[in-house]
């Protein structure tokens, strides 16, 4: 299948996807991601795929599951894993909508991660509308809550990637255009610090601040970041009054670590924090966590494979070790082939600068057609 007679068009592919960043799918309103889900999944049935749809647990969305048509169905097979949550809340598009500017498109969640959802979806109907068959079935998975860890699908994720050969995960290409070909482990932390309550104007001196304690343990987590493990706070709620010295304080930390040995160790650091102030506790909670992913020979396989595709369709597509964290991790950490990073190029994931390089959809857009159309379990 020489993939470069399809017809990707790059200009037209922004029309569908600027359907799909208006849609806003904040991970914690689990309403506005199952409406993300109706709209992938309204392509995915004009596609021709069996749509199974998966309700969503823990006060999460659901997940779609759609599966095509094959004569080897039961044979393991290819998977496409993305998730269509984002970080951004609902009401982001009244000050960051849709744009197009230039060479770019602009939108929350335009890069992280629809582009490279919505252009897999395009690749495996242009395919179709080819009349071609793929060697292995194809299978695509989205899922509702991977921003926040995948808490509620990572068990969805490792027994769908187990009953399949390859995982391909769209999510944005490296700023060189390179690809994932391992990922840094990630743990999430919840931080609560207890002070003594006392009302502020009156009898300051009598209580003990929960969010001062709180701006202490802040300064001392990120403090130890260094070049193998990164420490951030992300989130921060303490008080209901000005007027009253805080009883109460609570955060949410993130550590990503290159290795499992460095994450151990992280985890030992932030189960060892105590208290810089007198009358005053420190509480730390490990919450989810994502593994080490080092690249399996089987991923290295798959990676050389799509490189020489890169090659012959007039790109490079260097690889790389990646912080970050993605359902990734899992998959790649159960040795199954897998590839990340095969999504759209672009800048600003999280922010208010998100968007994506036009062009990046044809040219990703083709790389996966020939991943999907090359892959015959040999590789």
């Amino acid at each position: 299948m020489d993939v470069t007679q399809l017809a990707f068009d790059a200009r037209s592919m922004t029309t569908g996807l600027r359907k799909w960043v208006e849609t806003e799918s904040p991970t914690y309103d689990s309403a506005a991601v199952n409406r993300m889900m109706d709209v992938a999944t309204r392509e995915l049935v004009i596609l021709g795929a069996e749509i199974q749809r998966i309700p969503g647990t823990l006060g999460y969305g659901d997940c779609v599951k759609a599966s095509f048509a094959h004569p080897c169905r039961e044979k393991p097979g290819i998977l496409v894993l993305g998730h269509l949550d984002t970080v951004h809340p609902l009401g982001t598009l009244d000050h960051f909508g849709w744009r197009e500017e230039g060479e770019r498109c602009y939108g929350p969640g335009a890069l992280d991660m629809k582009s490279g959802n919505y252009l897999s979806l395009e690749a495996i109907g242009q395919l179709r509308r080819a009349g071609f068959d793929t060697p292995l079935p194809v299978t695509v998975l989205f899922t509702s809550d991977e921003e926040v860890g995948s808490p509620s699908t990572r068990a969805l994720i490792e027994a769908e990637a187990a009953r399949h050969r390859y995982v391909l995960v769209p999510e944005p290409a490296r700023r060189n255009g390179g690809v994932v070909t391992g990922r840094y482990a990630i743990a999430r932390f919840e931080l609560e610090t207890r002070g003594r309550p006392s009302h502020a104007g009156l009898r300051l001196g009598e209580g003990v601040s929960a969010i001062r304690e709180m701006a202490h343990q802040i300064i001392a987590i990120e403090g130890m970041t260094d070049a193998n493990a990164g420490y951030s706070v992300g989130v921060i709620n303490g008080g209901q009054w000005s007027n009253c010295v805080s009883t109460t304080c609570r955060a949410k930390a993130l550590v990503s670590a290159t290795t499992d040995e460095k994450l151990a160790e992280a985890t030992e650091c932030m189960s060892a924090l105590k208290p810089v102030g007198a009358d005053v506790q420190v509480a730390v909670t490990r919450d989810v966590v994502r593994p080490v992913w080092t690249a399996s020979d089987a991923s290295w396989s798959l990676y050389e494979h799509a490189a020489g595709l890169a090659r012959g369709l007039g790109f490079e597509i260097p690889h790389q070790s990646s912080g970050g964290g993605s359902d990734g991790n899992f998959t790649g950490a159960m040795g199954i082939a897998t590839l990340d990073g095969l999504g759209a190029r672009g800048d600003g994931p999280h922010t208010l600068d998100e968007h994506i390089v036009i062009e990046s959809l044809a040219e990703r857009g083709r790389l996966m057609a020939a991943l999907l159309a090359t892959l015959d379990g040999t590789v």
